[in-house]
């Protein structure tokens, strides 16, 4: 996620209790990050994104964060309008230990907050109140900050072109014409096969923007020869299995699945942005910025790997290479 189209604006060190107003708001694609300590004797604290920093009456809290540690410990979400608490919405997965340093990342889109910590997807949080109402960001509790970061992302510059404007129809071949009008057909259509402005050679990246189907079983991305069926990378996570294997066809079979991870890192209903990486021996992964996976090359006709294939359940939201 943290790239270089990225503009930061950082608070060092915040007293806590601490309560600023978020200039310009927040927008969908922007960042709030969050570093700090878990002290040894804290029993909760909490993250409020507020509409104003009111206390008489209580400004309104569209989104309520609130870690508590007591027995086996939970994360609490909620939301307040006029005083009001709405519906709790419980995660018992608790990614914060006593005495040790956290990263929070909060992703902000367009109908949604989505959340992680230390690199792993935590949660998922719908908004209840609109987005453009959110001015303010609190911090209370028994919790140490040394650093808030609002990220705000910059879009892909001309040198990174979207594939989606030279999507190829699901049917055959035949290429549809470059041009705006056709991007909209073909933002959210899977299959989808397009054709590399290049080929993959080292150093070359692919960026897939995508969202995960709330009942998704698993999806596919595929990196392909033109002038054969061989595939020199499958990803395929599945969702129900918590499985990411890859693998490559070459010669009308497949090889050896890989399933080795560290983490399982997508869950129904989240955005991603998965980045594969061509180097000389190997395709480097990460997804939403954290370095996921390595796979040495199987296919090492690296000059003949021009077409990109992505299927399964997922909302497809933009690919780029350069």
């Amino acid at each position: 996620m943290m790239s270089s189209n990225n503009l930061q604006r950082t608070v060092q060190n915040p007293s806590i209790p601490y309560a600023e107003t978020i200039h310009d708001g927040l927008l969908p694609g922007e960042l709030v990050v969050i570093h700090g300590l878990v002290p040894e004797d804290t029993e909760r604290f909490q993250i409020d994104f507020q509409c104003g920093n009111s206390t008489k009456p209580r400004a309104d809290i569209a989104f309520h964060f609130n870690p508590r540690f007591k027995k086996s410990g939970s994360i609490v979400c909620n939301t307040l309008q006029k005083e009001q608490w709405g519906r709790e919405e419980i995660t018992y997965a608790m990614p914060f230990e006593k005495g040790k340093l956290f990263e929070i990342v909060f992703m902000v889109l367009q109908y949604k907050f989505q959340v992680s910590v230390n690199g792993k997807h935590l949660l998922l949080y719908k908004h209840r109140i609109n987005l453009e109402k959110i001015d303010t960001v609190g911090i209370s509790g028994k919790v140490q900050v040394n650093m808030i970061k609002f990220v705000t992302s910059k879009p892909l510059q001309g040198s990174q072109p979207s594939l989606l404007e030279k999507t190829k129809a699901n049917t055959g071949n035949e290429e549809v014409p470059d041009g705006s009008q056709f991007v909209s057909i073909f933002l959210h259509v899977v299959p989808y096969i397009a054709q590399l402005n290049s080929s993959l050679e080292p150093g070359r990246t692919i960026v897939i923007k995508g969202e995960v189907n709330e009942k998704a079983n698993s999806f596919a991305v595929n990196l392909k020869a033109s002038d054969s069926n061989d595939v020199a990378l499958h990803l395929n996570p599945r969702m129900k299995d918590k499985a990411f294997v890859r693998n490559s066809w070459l010669g009308d079979s497949w090889g050896e699945e890989e399933r080795h991870i560290p983490h399982f890192p997508f869950s129904p209903g989240m955005y991603f942005e998965l980045i594969i990486l061509c180097k000389a021996h190997q395709y480097d992964i990460a997804i939403n910025g954290v370095h996921i996976l390595e796979y040495k090359h199987r296919f090492k006709q690296l000059g003949k790997i021009n077409i990109v294939e992505i299927c399964g359940d997922i909302r497809l939201l933009d690919v780029r290479s350069w």
